[in-house]
């Protein structure tokens, strides 16, 4: 979303800001569109901005009319990489609030070791589009409840995906589940649009520790492999530990790293 390739030679008083829709901006110079910006609500209802343009001075200039309109707070994300961006964004006031690693994840089983991976005694893994909607509702809601109340559903990787207004659920297809008899015990969420993404995969805290989240990955990967995919990508919060090891210990490579800005 966001540009960066900031350059000189650009009068900053000749630009002008206008407001072309909602949360929609454009900086002209001369009739000639500069720069561009935009805000957008993310599913979890948080408000992120992004900036396109190639001139520092036009890139101050946006974020000060967007500032000046938009409610508090706001959110961008960034690639650490992208110095010139990041320190744009830090000139608005905006500071880091976390740091995610994207992964490159393998499929082949054979790279993966996951090959000969089963689920637990009593457990089952449920395909993707099977799962019992009712069911899936309520591990979600426990899942999300027991995150809440240790380290904040706002560490878990960023929901990407629209899904309807107070619905935790992007869209039942897309998730694997984990099956005791009676209930569920844990979900793995893939989502593909330009490659697939692992959005989530997730276990009840009680039944953590059994390999419930290796036999997921597993089914989910392996799965993917057989759909002729090579790799998949996944995003890891970069306190959460647990996850790195999960993802590393099956050959996933950490290829960048996202920043997350707040102001």
């Amino acid at each position: 979303m966001n540009t960066k390739h900031f350059t000189s030679g650009l009068s900053e008083n000749a630009v002008m800001i206008t407001r072309v829709a909602d949360r929609q901006w454009h900086a002209l110079d001369d009739d000639l569109v500069v720069g561009r910006g935009y805000a957008q609500h993310r599913p979890d209802g948080r408000l992120f901005v992004s900036i396109d343009a190639w001139h520092e001075a036009t890139f101050d200039r946006l974020a000060e009319a967007m500032l000046a309109e938009l409610p508090a707070p706001l959110y961008t994300v960034v690639d650490e990489a992208d110095v010139e961006l990041t320190a744009g964004w830090r000139r608005a006031g905006f500071t880091i609030r976390r740091r995610e690693w994207e992964y490159a994840v393998p499929t082949d089983p054979r790279v993966t070791g996951l090959d000969a991976v089963l689920p637990p005694s009593g457990v089952t893994i449920v395909p993707a589009g099977q799962a019992d909607e009712s069911l899936l509702r309520a591990v979600d809601r426990a899942i999300r409840d027991e995150v809440e109340a240790a380290v904040g559903w706002q560490s878990m990787p960023a929901e990407v995906v629209p899904r309807p207004e107070g619905d935790t659920i992007v869209d039942p297809s897309k998730y694997a589940v984990a099956a005791a008899p009676d209930r569920y015990l844990g979900l793995i969420r893939v989502v593909t649009v330009n490659r697939p993404r692992i959005g989530l995969v997730a276990v009840r805290v009680g039944e953590q520790r059994r390999g419930i989240a290796r036999a997921l990955l597993a089914h989910a990967l392996g799965t993917l492999h057989r759909s002729g995919f090579a790799a998949a990508w996944t995003e890891v919060h970069e306190s959460n530990q647990a996850a790195s090891a999960l993802f590393e210990g099956i050959g996933a490579r950490p290829m960048s790293s996202n920043l997350e800005l707040v102001r």
